[in-house]
């Protein structure tokens, strides 16, 4: 990995991470697939200043997709579920 933001690519903002984020201070991130759970909570702590407690990561299968007559894959991603120590919080979505 090269710097920190190679490591995490983007938060993810759904419905479903908002209610992990609002219950259990867990916040999603898509991240690139080498990137291992150290690397994953390094990369946190560093650009948002803050503790982590637990990083969890899975792999998102891609989807086959039809387009005409043509079937296609698409790409395979990972994702990081990142819980956070108390007290700790990550400012995502600024004026909504």
């Amino acid at each position: 990995m090269k710097t920190k933001w190679d490591v995490i690519k983007k938060p993810l903002v759904t419905e479903k991470g908002t209610g992990l984020t609002a219950a259990l201070n867990q916040y999603v991130f898509e991240v690139a697939k080498e990137a291992n759970r150290v690397e994953v909570k390094n990369a946190v702590e560093v650009l948002f200043k803050v503790e982590v407690k637990n990083v969890r990561t899975l792999i998102v299968r891609g989807k086959t997709k039809t387009y005409r007559r043509t079937i296609g894959q698409m790409p395979n991603w990972k994702k990081a579920y990142v819980t956070l120590k108390e007290g700790h919080k990550i400012e995502l979505v600024q004026g909504v």
